[in-house]
């Protein structure tokens, strides 16, 4: 074999943090706003400004989004957030991502880019609409200022500002450049929710006419003058790497510009088209070394995971009274073990980045959750100062954690871009790269004892999870201090803001033992959440049905002291009929959770036919998420959130042989499909005084509920997700 290639290294990716660019505002006003978050991650005491608002002469508002869209809806409402306390016409609005290069210029002006953790309105929500006040308090000044009267005196309604007394009038874009001069207010006034016109309305959304038409641009349809595609290899091995390569014929192959080596563990061809990238590289005779994780398995991963179930050393998540002593005394002990599996994102628009390098300046063109992770990607591939780098977002084709913590694709690119300096390469990720190279959804399995007294009241719970933790596999730097990975008790903390237990149980230790397999772990919609409402919710349900009591009286009688998680359980159970019978054959199920800052509960009706196929007929949803910004898409969320959520508990797996993922494309990594959609009613709630998630929180009790309802509706508990691995035939 013969390696004719240009080898690149891969450099490390420091801690070092984020990055350059350079900002100018256009035309008319600008008007920037504190984010509390970048004044603490600037360490500057003042920034000087953060968000942009911008008012053109034509009326037009420009409304800039730090956070991106990948279809949750975000840009609309931050935007209905900044309109609504600027008072603009929302007719006339549009929006425009600022770069992380230009954050950086700025100070961090934006603050954190990273979209994530169903946080990019609530982590916002205050800013933005300071951000909105503080343009509109700046417009009206300049406006009094030329009438010379009094500000208090003045109105503002759909972009017009009046003077009531004199009965003159103005629009924003005829002062905006006057206002644009005005020192920006520190103190301004917001507006009381109950007083909303734009915001907290089921306004349309901004980005949906260029979805359906086909116009937006997503990663994959970008398009630069001189344009070369890659196609890439990875080592399918977690660890392996290139051992040698034979490029020679491949070299001379139709198209082909070069052929590079990408780091220690790929090669990748560039090529005028993407398919005669992806033809050349997929005729590479490669060699691998396959490193020491060839043995890996799916055995070996659960043999590992079982073990931690009965070590003697765990991480404390939860803990209250004396779980041990009260298995210890139970009248009745109730034990079960589940299991999850690893999962793919499987994002509609696989992994994708255009990257343009020369010695003096990277820039790179990509769908990405986080701007400035990008551009801290960019500038260690690069080999150049961050200032020197920038990093353009474009909307996401789907995102659910996978393009946020690790820009892996991202600094590929760019290793390529610079076989080629000058040259604007555009690297797209076959399916088959994209399910084998993924950052999948954390293994773990989970022991559960329930201790019962005499009257069949829980006593005592002990709930062991062994698994992954998505800290220690690709962030250790936010472990605890002692190690332990808080991520992991998503929804069974003690209390807290975004993801306490709804339940109180006198004797309670939820507890973690790690163990952390080779495969790259990541954020998953979702994340812990997920697995841990299935332990907690279909235990629960063993448990009722154990101490011979209805699920939903038994989960009442633990939620005295948890009213927002009681209320959104009753509003499923009366919705969905839990004291009437239901149709023949149907059968149903229930389940709540606390996530991502807001309190949710489903119930599902379900039937299992003879040949074991589950058929989910109807899910009724409940979400308290404090504030509602924008109902239609928290509706719309909701049901999508169904799609993903029952997707992964009936189907979703990915397998592990000789070290690499089995699963290659939708034919062995299968999801809903339309005829299999239940009917969804979704439940608002706000119940005002916080603002929480609505993305992801659903997505956990999708599982339960129905999972919950095959019980009833076969006698068998699915203990192993996904469902598709238990056996519901009836005999």
């Amino acid at each position: 074999m013969t390696d004719t290639m240009t080898t690149t290294p891969c450099p490390a990716l420091s801690r070092r943090f984020f990055l350059a660019g350079s900002a100018a505002a256009a035309g008319g006003l600008a008007l920037g706003f504190d984010l509390p978050s970048a004044q603490a991650a600037s360490g500057a005491t003042s920034p000087e400004v953060n968000a942009w608002v911008v008012v053109r002469p034509d009326e037009t508002v420009v409304i800039r989004i730090a956070r991106s869209e990948m279809g949750q809806g975000t840009l609309t409402g931050l935007a209905q957030l900044v309109a609504e306390e600027l008072g603009c016409d929302w007719t006339k609005v549009t929006t425009e991502y600022p770069t992380p290069g230009q954050n950086l210029a700025r100070g961090r002006a934006w603050g954190d880019f990273s979209t994530g953790g169903s946080r990019g309105i609530r982590e916002s929500y205050v800013a933005v609409r300071q951000g909105g006040a503080a343009a509109r308090t700046m417009l009206v000044a300049a406006a009094a200022q030329d009438w010379n009267v009094s500000p208090g005196e003045c109105r503002v309604e759909r972009g017009v500002i009046s003077h009531p007394a004199s009965g003159r009038s103005t629009t924003f874009g005829k002062v905006a450049g006057a206002a644009g001069r005005m020192e920006v207010p520190k103190d301004v006034v917001l507006k009381d929710p109950k007083d909303w016109i734009i915001a907290g309305k089921p306004l349309k959304r901004l980005d949906t006419v260029e979805k359906t038409d086909g116009s937006q641009v997503y990663g994959i349809d970008v398009k630069l003058p001189g344009l070369l595609n890659a196609a890439i290899r990875d080592c399918p091995v977690v660890g392996g790497t290139v051992k040698s390569v034979d490029a020679a014929a491949v070299e001379k192959m139709p198209g082909v510009r070069k052929v590079v080596r990408v780091g220690d563990s790929a090669v990748a061809v560039v090529a005028d088209t993407f398919w005669r990238a992806k033809t050349a590289v997929e005729a590479l005779t490669i060699v691998w070394d396959e490193g020491p994780n060839a043995g890996v398995s799916s055995e070996t991963i659960a043999a590992m995971l079982k073990e931690g179930l009965d070590a003697p050393e765990a991480f404390i998540g939860n803990k209250a009274g004396d779980a041990a002593a009260a298995l210890k005394g139970a009248a009745k002990v109730v034990e079960a073990t589940y299991a999850y599996p690893f999962q793919n994102h499987a994002t509609m628009e696989p992994m994708n980045a255009t990257a343009r390098w020369t010695p003096e300046r990277c820039e790179v063109w990509t769908p990405t959750q986080n701007g400035e992770a990008a551009l801290a990607a960019t500038a260690e591939a690069a080999g150049l100062s961050a200032r020197q780098c920038d990093v353009y977002k474009i909307h996401l084709g789907g995102g659910f954690g996978r393009r946020g913590a690790t820009h892996d694709w991202v600094r590929q690119a760019v290793l390529i871009a610079k076989e080629l300096p000058g040259t604007p390469v555009k690297l797209i990720w076959t399916r088959e790269e994209d399910m084998t190279h993924g950052r999948y959804h954390p293994v773990t399995q989970c022991r559960m004892r329930a201790a019962l007294d005499e009257s069949g009241n829980l006593t005592g719970l002990h709930m062991r999870i062994s698994g992954q933790s998505i800290l220690a596999g690709i962030i250790p730097g936010r472990l605890g201090p002692d190690g332990k990975d808080p991520v992991t008790f998503q929804g069974l903390n003690p209390g807290g803001a975004e993801a306490a237990i709804g339940y109180t149980i006198p004797n309670l230790l939820i507890d973690h033992a790690m163990r952390n397999p080779p495969i790259i772990p990541g954020f998953w919609r979702g994340v812990n959440t997920n697995p841990n409402a299935i332990y907690l919710e279909c235990f629960l349900d063993e448990v009722a049905h154990a101490a011979g009591k209805d699920p939903l009286a038994f989960r009442r009688s633990l939620m005295e002291k948890h009213p927002k998680h009681l209320a959104v359980l009753n509003a499923v159970a009366e919705r969905i009929g839990w004291d009437t019978k239901p149709p023949s054959g149907v059968h149903r199920g229930l389940a709540q959770i606390m996530g991502f800052g807001s309190y949710v509960a489903a119930a599902a009706e379900v039937s299992v036919g003879d040949d074991g196929r589950i058929k989910v007929h109807r899910i009724v949803a409940a979400t308290d998420p404090g504030i509602a910004v924008n109902p239609q898409q928290i509706e719309a969320q909701v049901a999508g959130s169904f799609v993903y959520g029952l997707s992964a508990a009936l189907y979703g797996e990915c397998t592990v042989k000789d070290g690499r993922i089995e699963q290659t494309n939708f034919d062995t990594y299968p999801v809903l499909r339309l005829d299999e959609m239940p009917a969804v009613e979704a439940i608002l709630m706000p119940s005002g005084g916080f603002i929480g998630g609505v993305g992801e929180p659903t997505i956990a009790v999708a599982a339960p509920a129905v999972l919950n309802a095959v019980f009833a509706a076969t006698g068998k508990r699915v203990r192993r997700i996904p469902a598709s691995r238990t056996d519901l035939k009836r005999a």
